[in-house]
């Protein structure tokens, strides 16, 4: 999955924790790049409870990561999420490559 805001893709991490984050927009579950992480308008959605954009969206609801508050998605409100352009090609000459098929 590309980062939400400029499309960078995430590659094999190093050791260690991931510099990526995690996000909910428009009650979908995203992810940020760490270059993305220093811009401060990200629009992401935050908890009606405290205020945290500390958000995770799983089976139909979204938790808050700071208070423990949950509450359903509303489907309405859904991000539609594009596709990065171009991954399918890669990912089939990936499995090309690996498989030894010829494209």
């Amino acid at each position: 999955m590309p980062c939400f805001s400029c499309g960078a893709r995430q590659t094999d991490p190093v050791r260690g924790a991931s510099p990526w984050k995690r996000g909910v927009r428009r009650e979908t579950q995203v992810l940020i790049c760490p270059d993305c992480q220093r811009t401060h308008d990200l629009d992401l959605d935050t908890c009606s409870s405290c205020g945290s954009v500390a958000l995770i969206c799983r089976l139909g609801e979204v938790e808050c990561r700071s208070c423990g508050s949950v509450r359903p998605v509303h489907g309405e409100e859904r991000l539609s999420v594009s596709h990065a352009p171009g991954l399918a090609d890669e990912v089939e000459a990936a499995l090309a490559r690996v498989l030894g098929r010829v494209r």
